[in-house]
């Protein structure tokens, strides 16, 4: 399993970036707003990320309401560098759209996917990589896990004439992380914050703090 960053914090991609472990970057417009960025800054700060990531895929949403608009903001995105991908949430407007884009060649993610239905119309239409959440099913007392699996179980049994990746989003622990990678899920998108937890574990730091402590009884010795 690759993982990505979501976020649009250039400091933390850049840090994640460093440890060799990053795939890719999502954005969306909420992460956007957080930098305090402006609607005339956005796609400098999205050309900053692709620089950033050197090649490697980044999201980047459309807020339009309408196919038209969609087609229109993709084909924006995709001049932006070529690592950019146009994310939409899944509707029937953005179906249309994303069948468009897939014949010019512009990669889609389709996002806000929580059942085997969405993701399998976002494949047929198109879509290069399909993003269900899970801690949005957690929110609301039912299992984004489970609900993970039954889409990574149906996208894996078909063969759609493209490639197709399943991102799972609104990822928030490092059990989100070890679930999605038990069951094959191809990528996950973790927050910073996360990923930061999933280097951490208790036993890991007793170890760590034991092996110093020895070590300077050796320097004493």
């Amino acid at each position: 399993m690759r993982f990505f960053l979501d976020t649009a914090n250039l400091d933390e991609i850049r840090e994640a970036v460093s440890w060799g472990v990053i795939s890719g970057v999502t954005t969306n417009p909420s992460l956007y707003a957080k930098t305090g960025g402006t609607l005339a800054g956005y796609e400098d700060h999205m050309r900053a990320i692709c620089a950033v990531c050197d090649g490697l895929p980044v999201s980047a949403e459309s807020c339009a309401d309408t196919t038209e608009g969609m087609i229109e903001d993709g084909r924006r995105f995709a001049r932006i560098a070529p690592n950019i991908v146009v994310k939409l949430p899944v509707c029937t407007e953005a179906l249309a759209a994303t069948h468009a884009l897939a014949q010019e060649g512009i990669s889609v993610n389709m996002t806000l996917v929580f059942t085997v239905p969405q993701a399998l119309l976002a494949a047929r239409a198109g879509a290069r990589y399909i993003s269900p959440f899970v801690g949005r099913f957690d929110d609301i007392a039912e299992d984004g896990v489970e609900q993970l699996s039954n889409v990574c179980a149906a996208i894996h049994n078909y063969d759609f004439g493209h490639e197709v990746e399943i991102i799972g989003a609104s990822i928030r622990t490092p059990n989100h992380i070890t679930q999605a990678a038990l069951m094959g899920c191809n990528i996950a998108t973790v927050p910073f914050a996360a990923l930061k937890k999933a280097v951490k574990h208790p036993l890991t730091d007793r170890g760590l703090a034991s092996f110093l402590e020895d070590w300077k009884k050796v320097e004493q010795a």
